[in-house]
C-alpha cells in the first residue's frame, strides 16, 4: 500500500497539499503517482511569479511510461520551485514528501485558504479514490 501521511491533504489527481505558513502551501506528487509513473526523468516546473487558477497545468512530470501534468491544487501564486527536481528527476521516485516536492503556491487570503484546504481530500478520501 502506497504512503498516505494524515498530515497533508490530497487531490483525485494524486497531488498533495501541505500548508507550511499562514498563507503559503507546498505541492508535490502523492507515493501512489510517482508509483504509477516509473522511473521518473525530467520535470518542467511552472516560473516563479506565475499566477494560477485551480486546475490549471502548472508542471509536467515525464516518467519512462508517459508524460503527466501536475495541476493548480488551488488559485495562488507560484512563489517557490524546487530546484533539486532540475538535475535529480528520480527524487520524486525516491522521496515524494520530502525532498521531491515540485513547488510552493501562496496566497493573499489565509482564512480563504483554511476552507479551500478543507475541501481538499483527507488521507483516508484520498486512499478511497486509490483503492486503499
Amino acid at each position: 500500500m502506497p504512503e498516505t501521511p494524515g498530515d497533508l491533504r490530497y487531490t483525485e489527481e494524486h497531488e498533495w497539499v501541505q500548508r507550511i505558513a499562514p498563507n503559503r502551501v507546498r505541492v508535490g506528487i502523492t507515493d501512489y503517482a510517482q508509483s504509477q509513473l516509473g522511473d521518473v526523468v525530467f520535470v518542467q516546473l511552472p516560473d516563479p511569479g506565475k499566477d494560477a487558477a485551480v486546475g490549471d497545468s502548472l508542471a509536467e512530470v515525464e516518467s519512462t511510461k508517459s508524460v503527466n501534468d501536475i495541476y493548480a491544487p488551488l488559485a495562488a501564486k507560484v512563489v517557490a520551485i524546487n530546484d533539486i527536481l532540475t538535475g535529480a528527476p528520480e527524487t520524486l521516485n525516491t522521496d515524494p514528501y520530502g525532498d521531491g516536492w515540485l513547488f510552493e503556491l501562496e496566497v493573499d487570503d489565509a482564512a480563504g485558504l483554511d476552507v479551500t484546504l478543507g475541501e481538499l481530500l483527507d488521507a483516508a478520501g484520498y486512499e478511497g479514490v486509490i483503492g486503499g
